[in-house]
């Protein structure tokens, strides 16, 4: 089960993060091959010359999902706009996976290193084939308690 809040009687949970790809295949064999996602639904929408797939780890209904959608707006329209943020992504091992990723050619924007001086946590920070930077980050500390439950007005 995803994790899930409920405010005033209405659960929620993260389902998807949507991200507009200039070419999908290209996208797709990238998060699925470097990363070891699954692709979990294909959804094409012809009639908008529109190509889309959810990608991520297990079944789309176990987890949060990328969205990607590859249109007549988005193709071959890359590097995209730096501002749509990042996405980050638990890894186990940040050296290991930075290495390989290196071999592919892979952007690096930062790391991998640890993200304080004497640190524990590992982090670095990749692009995408579309330039969207991605957040790896191996965490051995925890978050803790949460600092504010939504819903909550001080």
């Amino acid at each position: 089960m995803l994790p899930q809040k409920t405010i005033n009687g209405i659960t929620l949970n993260i389902r998807h993060t949507m991200l507009p790809v200039s070419n999908m295949d290209r996208t797709v064999d990238f998060y699925t091959r470097l990363l070891g996602m699954d692709v979990q639904r294909i959804r094409d929408v012809p009639d908008r010359n529109e190509r889309v797939r959810y990608i991520g780890y297990g079944s789309e209904d176990d987890g949060p999902a990328l969205e990607l959608i590859e249109s007549a707006e988005s193709r071959g329209n890359a590097p995209l706009a730096p501002w749509m943020g990042h996405i980050a992504l638990y890894v186990s091992d940040c050296y290991k996976l930075s290495e390989k990723l290196k071999a592919e050619g892979v952007e690096f924007v930062s790391g991998p290193g640890p993200n304080r001086p004497g640190g524990k946590d590992i982090y670095a920070f990749i692009k995408d084939p579309d330039g969207y930077v991605i957040e790896l980050t191996e965490r051995h500390a925890t978050t803790g308690p949460v600092a504010k439950l939504s819903g909550e007005i001080s």
